[in-house]
């Protein structure tokens, strides 16, 4: 197959990449700057920013893919400009859209595909709603070969998933300083790792059973927030500082953070992954929390230039407990 990614580079899109590059696809990346995760060794590069159709089209020439997967875009605008951009030249359009879309407060569990789709806290989410109705409407309409994928929490090395602040939360508890955890702390979260990902992903590619068809692709792990910190503790043999603040509270002295919570980190979830499964038998996540949390570890102390605490981060967290506390 001949592949483009928009995108390619990213958290979730990186081990995708790998992965199509490891099966022998035809792999191009569209992008419009280096990422400090290399492009691998066998993809090609198409280097233009997708928001700019003349660029784009600079570079684009006369090629045509069987399938294009779509990272980046956030707002119907985005999937209007590129569908111009890319009209006949694919046979399967892959959008990634998120598991946080998903009805909140959360309705029934596990998650089903069949859950309905609706966040009234998080506008990230009801942007990614309207694209993917926008994209349904547009396959029952026009035959517009489409299929939705929806990622929920995937991390990879580089990127920790605490509920705030990402390396800086990270960096506290390291450093035996207060961090942060929503809530009671007991409310169940699902992490996937990139890897396991991109298996059911890929999968998807070329499967044309998969057109006018969502599906979420998650690890089958449960975990609670105080064991996804917990985690870390145990392996760097040291007692997290952990303050526990209602998702209300920090919302109010945080919007940004506070939306993401209410929308989508403080419900617990997790998911049936029976459809995945079905139209990818080799789907079948094998990487723990644990695993994961020591890669991370030992990529941030190999590469100490990254390791490095947000200042404007380091100071919402100190001003949301401080308010707390009083």
């Amino acid at each position: 197959m001949k592949i483009l990614f928009i995108g390619g580079t990213g958290v979730i899109s990186s081990a995708c990449s790998d992965l199509c590059v490891h099966k022998g696809y035809e792999l191009w990346l569209i992008t419009r700057s280096n990422s400090f995760r290399p492009v691998p060794h066998g993809a090609k590069l198409l280097k233009a920013d997708i928001r700019k159709a003349q660029e784009v089209n600079s570079v684009l020439g006369d090629h045509k893919f069987d399938v294009i997967v779509d990272f980046i875009s956030f707002e119907t605008l985005h999937l209007q400009n590129n569908l111009k951009l890319f009209k006949d030249r694919f046979k399967q359009y892959v959008f990634i859209s998120t598991a946080s879309a998903y009805h909140k407060p959360v309705l029934n569990l596990p998650i089903t595909e069949s859950t309905p789709l609706k966040n009234p806290f998080w506008e990230y989410s009801r942007k990614k709603i309207a694209c993917e109705e926008y994209l349904m409407a547009e396959y029952v309409t026009n035959g517009l070969p489409v299929t939705i994928v929806r990622p929920s929490h995937t991390y990879d090395k580089t990127m920790v998933p605490l509920p705030l602040g990402r390396f800086t939360s990270l960096y506290r508890l390291m450093n035996q300083q207060k961090i942060i955890i929503h809530g009671d702390g007991t409310s169940l979260w699902t992490l996937t790792h990139h890897h396991d990902f991109a298996v059911g992903m890929v999968g998807l590619l070329g499967n044309y059973k998969a057109l006018g068809e969502s599906f979420h692709i998650t690890s089958g792990e449960i975990l609670n927030w105080n064991e996804i910190v917990a985690t870390y503790g145990y392996l760097l043999g040291i007692e997290p500082k952990i303050v526990h603040i209602p998702s209300d509270f920090i919302a109010l002295h945080d919007t940004e953070w506070g939306d993401g919570l209410l929308g989508d980190k403080a419900h617990s979830k997790f998911f049936d992954n029976s459809k995945i499964k079905q139209f990818v038998p080799e789907f079948r996540p094998e990487i723990r929390w644990y695993q994961g949390a020591g890669e991370i570890l030992e990529w941030y102390q190999a590469h100490p230039e990254h390791a490095k605490p947000d200042d404007k981060a380091n100071q919402r967290i100190e001003n949301i407990i401080t308010a707390y506390l009083k």
